[in-house]
């Protein structure tokens, strides 16, 4: 999937507001300060994926994006951003540090701790978002390296800088076919600069149990929609016993059952408020994630929420009226 976002042939007073909306839906959520006035701002962004490599190539105006700690705890699935800088400079704070970045060199960043990037000059960025659980390493490895410049002085960013440049800027490796041949080496990359950053370098054969928790947790999350998601499912996708499974969720204090159930109906909350989806039965979005019967499905949400579903979707209408 690729989209572009070109500010330039859109009214003064929309483009905050665009810029934001793009980025919100499809990278991150983030406070957006544009540097210039309205009229002034000027910012182009390209969206592609790799598999579940997420690409965001943007040239802009100057400007500062700040992940605070409210936007940080409301997303439920933690991403590393790598940062490319492509000309100019710019600058990554996280974790009580500071990284400058110049051409050539890049940085990393976690979007479930609050962030800021400064453009103070303009924007000229590859930003490069890996599902964390992915990258199979410790959070506390991944803490060590964020707002840390990767630069030439490590061999492995040198090498791998116009790897991943390249795979922000050559549309042919966004499709499909090829995007599955490089997503597994992509991740293997990015983990051997941490490691080797860190000096670390067994860190890339020991953190699979270590990561073993976040990458559950991704996998049920991403499996959310799935009729037979259960605990036999789980354990044989991450070669675990059924007892080793209920042993790791309930150390994280999670009965499996209900955490499946609680965010099935989240999810069916916040679609029956969605206008794009007012046409659809209430039993059909009931279904969709795993609720078979439309009068269980009734019932449990009334018990979650003291609503029915019915009454749900049109206090949500009423608050949120159709265009005319």
């Amino acid at each position: 999937m690729s989209a572009t976002l070109d500010t330039s042939s859109m009214p003064a007073r929309e483009r905050e507001e665009a810029v934001r909306h793009a980025v919100w839906e499809s990278v991150v959520r983030i406070d957006i300060d544009h540097h210039p006035v309205p009229e002034d701002i000027s910012v182009k962004v390209k969206l592609n994926t790799v598999g579940p490599i997420g690409i965001c190539s943007g040239q802009a105006t100057g400007l500062t994006i700040r992940r605070t700690q409210r936007l940080a705890r409301e997303d439920t699935e933690p991403f590393i951003f790598l940062g490319l800088q492509m000309t100019g400079s710019s600058l990554v704070e996280q974790n009580d540090r500071q990284a400058v970045l110049r051409p050539g060199e890049f940085a990393l960043y976690d979007t479930s701790v609050p962030y800021t990037l400064a453009f103070d000059t303009g924007v000229d960025h590859h930003f490069l978002r890996f599902p964390r659980a992915a990258l199979q390493l410790p959070e506390r490895s991944l803490r060590e390296m964020t707002a840390v410049t990767f630069s030439s002085h490590n061999p492995v960013a040198a090498l791998i800088f116009p790897y991943f440049s390249q795979l922000a800027e050559t549309d042919g490796l966004h499709h499909e076919r090829h995007a599955q041949a490089v997503t597994e080496p992509s991740i293997e990359l990015l983990r051997a600069a941490i490691t080797s950053q860190l000096g670390e370098p067994q860190l890339a054969r020991e953190s699979l149990e270590a990561t073993l928790n976040l990458r559950i947790m991704r996998y049920m999350r991403v499996h959310l929609r799935d009729r037979d998601l259960s605990a036999a499912q789980i354990a044989s996708a991450h070669s675990i016993s059924v007892r080793h499974l209920y042993t790791l969720l309930a150390r994280s204090g999670i009965t499996l059952g209900h955490w499946i159930r609680s965010h099935r109906l989240e999810e069916c909350r916040r679609e029956l408020a969605a206008p794009n989806a007012r046409y659809r039965t209430i039993a059909a979005i009931g279904h969709s994630w795993g609720f078979v019967d439309a009068a269980h499905f009734s019932k449990v949400f009334k018990q979650a929420y003291g609503l029915s579903p019915r009454a749900w979707r049109e206090l949500s209408r009423a608050s949120h009226p159709p265009d005319e």
